[in-house]
């Protein structure tokens, strides 16, 4: 299998587009940071909270999250802006003029966007999550959301909840564990014992609660006893660690966890029965392998309305290149509701976006005259 001869022309365009993509990389993470990041960033570090290693941690730390959309964007603007001015200077005349054709011209700049996808795949899959993981050591690990594991027996009734109010890594605070009953009224169940202490340790088989209170409630549903223990065991084997892999992920956000642990994550969801959370997480996931496609994509799409006459109106190109891109941002939280809501498999959900990009291209070049 002979690859195609690099030419003059492909170094050319190659580094042309790689650098106005870089520019515009640059340019959209400044913007990015600058409002809201930076100003609250200087403010804690000049009330104290931070020091000025601490600071500029954070601010790098956060650098990942604005590259991941940073990349596809980048790459539209730069091929648009190349292509742009590669028509206003007659170049692309000449281009094709020598022979050249639309699916020549632009095969330095797929190549380009292919290193562009790669470094968005791996910006999700690994920059972000260790970035996460790290601003998780700068804040000590703590979690201040609430926390419910609920167990159920095999007609789906609940038999056990265990509330935790604020966790550090395995250390837990303030947790409440309900004993139901087998007396089941309507759709209300019966507590037996409530169960209440200060501080709770996870282990890898069980979580041992320490300083326990325990509240018996009778048949009626009246308060009858009060009793102390030093420990008590909560959770078999594996629940405790599926509880605790929830407890884990529930304030994170999906980019904060690569795809393996997500994967895994995933499995968990469907097993435990939330079926909400599972197919937000699916749709996220599939999500992490299809979209970044959608640099390549838009690298076609900056080349189509980059490419014009001489004398057309530049304006319209980067509108509508703009509106692409806050069409895809702004719609996405949509598709993830849809996807959550069982409205849509999650697998159309996620792919729905990069179709819609596909049929604009085609869309775009077939109403271009190249």
């Amino acid at each position: 299998m002979k690859f195609p001869r690099i030419t003059i022309y492909d170094k050319y365009i190659f580094m042309q587009v790689l650098m106005a993509t870089l520019v515009a990389i640059l340019l959209f993470t400044i913007v990015w940071i600058a409002p809201e990041m930076l100003l609250n960033t200087i403010k804690r570090t000049l009330a104290g909270e931070y020091g000025v290693k601490t600071a500029v941690l954070i601010l790098f730390y956060e650098l990942p999250k604005i590259l991941g959309k940073a990349f596809p964007v980048g790459l539209l603007l730069g091929t648009l802006f190349t292509f742009d001015k590669l028509s206003k200077d007659s170049e692309l005349t000449i281009f094709r003029a020598v022979g050249l054709s639309f699916q020549r011209i632009i095969a330095p700049i797929l190549v380009l966007s292919l290193f562009v996808t790669y470094l968005c795949y791996l910006t999700g899959d690994k920059l972000i999550p260790y970035a996460a993981y790290k601003m998780e050591k700068i804040r000590g690990y703590a979690q201040s959301t609430q926390f419910i594991y609920t167990q159920k027996d095999d007609s789906g009734h609940p038999t056990q909840a265990v509330i935790v109010s604020k966790s550090r890594i395995k250390t837990l605070f303030n947790v409440i564990v309900l004993d139901f009953s087998q007396e089941v009224y309507s759709d209300v169940h019966q507590l037996s014992n409530i169960f209440y202490a200060k501080t709770g340790q996870v282990e890898d088989d069980k979580w041992v609660l320490k300083d326990v209170v325990q509240y018996r409630i009778s048949k009626d549903g009246i308060f009858t006893d009060i009793g102390k223990y030093k420990e008590m065991s909560v959770l078999d084997a594996q629940s405790a660690k599926n509880a605790y892999t929830l407890m884990s992920y529930s304030t994170k956000k999906e980019r904060e966890i690569n795809n393996h642990d997500l994967k895994n994550y995933i499995k968990l969801l469907k097993s435990e029965g939330m079926d909400e959370e599972y197919r937000y997480m699916l749709n996220k996931y599939l999500q992490r392998f299809l979209h970044p496609f959608v640099c390549i994509l838009l690298a076609i799409m900056g080349c189509l309305l980059g490419f014009s006459k001489p004398r057309e109106q530049r304006l319209i190109g980067f509108t509508i290149a703009i509106g692409c891109i806050f069409i895809y941002y702004i719609t996405l939280p949509f598709f993830d509701l849809l996807a959550e809501k069982g409205v849509l498999h999650p697998l159309i959900t996620a792919a729905f976006p990069p179709i819609a990009f596909l049929a604009a291209i085609i869309a775009f070049y077939k109403t271009k005259d190249l």
